[in-house]
């Protein structure tokens, strides 16, 4: 009779977590930033800080994974548009392709309010190319059609989310990652967390009192998805106790770990949550307690997926 082993992986570990936070991050913050800026006001100095911060998060999710694939080669092949024809199942392919094209349209998005900036116009090299015919043309078309563009960039950006979740979720052999349930966790987080970090950029960088609804509103949004992130989790640890042996022994490292339960479900979801329900329904003196709540959610955000990839258990029998 064949005895089945358990033993978690260890290749996707860490560096897999980063990859995935920044992309789900950075994704989203760009998503958020111009459907505020399309409906509810223009907003220059928003969408400066949202777009090119979520552009350079973007880059950083894209340079931890490629740094880290085997055959630094594959990097051809997963950049070609054409990939999808060849392997329309490599969702990092799929991935790629997103992430790349969020990067441009959110450049093209941003790109008419930077040539407004007097900031960028004060540096040289910038001021040349903001100039350039081609680049002032594309600069007027975008201004122009700001709406599509939005949505071009906005459509990726979702995609981007979901995909992340969709990427762990296509291992068989982990019960833990193989459930349709990941890639909506992980599009809620991603939502969450960026939301958190706008808080933070219109609470520390961007400070102006005009700003005051847009703040309640996102406080109000990220609120929301912090429930559902903990209704998401109570029937994640349903599944995975009443699910197969490797399910079992994934709960049992999760909920087990004082780092998952205290790090991530208490001061990751919980203490934000408190936090913010106050803010919302009472409101706080000062701006103090939600960047706190800001920093918190950020930090879940990481540690979700970093227990994620510690806990993905897999069964061999010998």
């Amino acid at each position: 009779m064949n005895t089945m082993t358990y033993t978690t992986q260890h290749i996707w570990t860490w560096w897999i977590a980063l990859y995935l936070f920044f992309g789900g991050l950075g994704a989203a913050t760009l998503t958020i930033t111009f459907l505020t800026d399309m409906y509810c006001r223009p907003h220059r100095k928003l969408v400066l800080w949202g777009a090119l911060s979520g552009v350079v998060l973007l880059a950083i999710s894209s340079a931890v994974l490629f740094g880290h694939l085997l055959h630094h080669t594959a990097v051809i092949y997963v950049l070609n548009p054409l990939v999808f024809i060849f392997k329309p199942d490599s969702w990092i392919a799929w991935g790629t392709q997103f992430i790349l094209w969020m990067m441009v349209w959110g450049m093209l998005y941003a790109l008419p309010y930077m040539r407004e900036t007097p900031l960028f116009m004060r540096i040289p090299l910038v001021r040349s190319i903001l100039q350039w015919p081609l680049v002032s043309w594309l600069s007027a078309c975008c201004m122009k059609r700001r709406r599509i563009v939005g949505w071009l960039a906005s459509i990726n950006g979702i995609g981007t989310a979901v995909y992340t979740g969709l990427l762990i979720q296509s291992f068989p052999a982990v019960a833990l990652w193989h459930n349709p349930g990941v890639p909506l966790l992980f599009t809620v987080s991603a939502f969450s967390t960026a939301f958190a970090y706008l808080l933070l950029l219109l609470n520390i960088f961007i400070t102006d009192e005009n700003d005051q609804d847009i703040r309640h509103r996102y406080e109000r949004m990220d609120l929301i998805l912090i429930a559902t992130e903990l209704v998401i989790l109570f029937s994640f640890f349903n599944y995975t106790l009443s699910g197969s042996e490797s399910g079992y022994r994934s709960a049992q490292l999760l909920w087990g770990d004082w780092g998952w339960l205290i790090g991530f479900i208490g001061f990751g979801l919980l203490v934000p949550f408190m936090i913010e329900l106050r803010g919302v329904t009472k409101g706080w003196r000062g701006r103090f307690p939600t960047v706190a709540a800001a920093v918190l959610v950020l930090m879940g955000g990481y540690l979700l997926r970093h227990y994620f990839m510690y806990a993905g258990v897999y069964a061999y029998p010998w």
